[in-house]
């Protein structure tokens, strides 16, 4: 690791902690030059996972993308980010775990809407009526009643 401060190579790793429940390391370092003392942070980069899109073209899989559906469907809603953060976190690493390489963008939808269905009955119709294109209130209603069977 460079020096931000002198360019130098040598330095020696004072502290190491686990950050992102295990998914990547903070190190403190001290450059055994200058004495300057920095961070630096690892994580393990995943092979880039494409997503198949509807009309069979392909494209990056981002993460951004999840959290911003995620997002606009719990708008004005009583949900933490923290929760928020969970959600996107736990769907992307199912995702990355499940799939090597290409990934299907219906189950990229699917699970989102599991999880959007645990966390919250309003953000799951909101994302649901988007992402299953409810044509009339008839597919709405019946989204909704089965949520209420579920429920029961």
């Amino acid at each position: 690791m460079r020096c931000p401060r002198c360019a130098c190579q040598n330095d020696k790793v004072v502290d190491s902690r686990s950050t992102k429940d295990g998914a990547g390391v903070r190190r403190r370092r001290e450059c055994l030059q200058c004495g300057h003392r920095f961070t630096t942070h690892e994580e393990i980069i995943q092979a880039e996972l494409k997503v198949i899109k509807r009309d069979n073209t392909r494209e990056d899989f981002d993460s951004q993308k999840v959290r911003a559906g995620v997002e606009r469907a719990c708008w004005k809603r009583d949900i933490a980010q923290d929760d928020i953060e969970a959600l996107v976190s736990r769907v992307c690493t199912e995702l990355e775990a499940d799939y090597d390489r290409e990934v299907p963008s219906g189950e990229v939808g699917e699970r989102v809407m599991k999880e959007l269905r645990k966390l919250d009955p309003v953000a799951y119709i909101r994302f649901a009526s988007i992402y299953r294109d409810f044509q009339g209130l008839a597919e709405f209603v019946s989204e909704v009643r089965s949520i209420g069977k579920q429920k029961s």
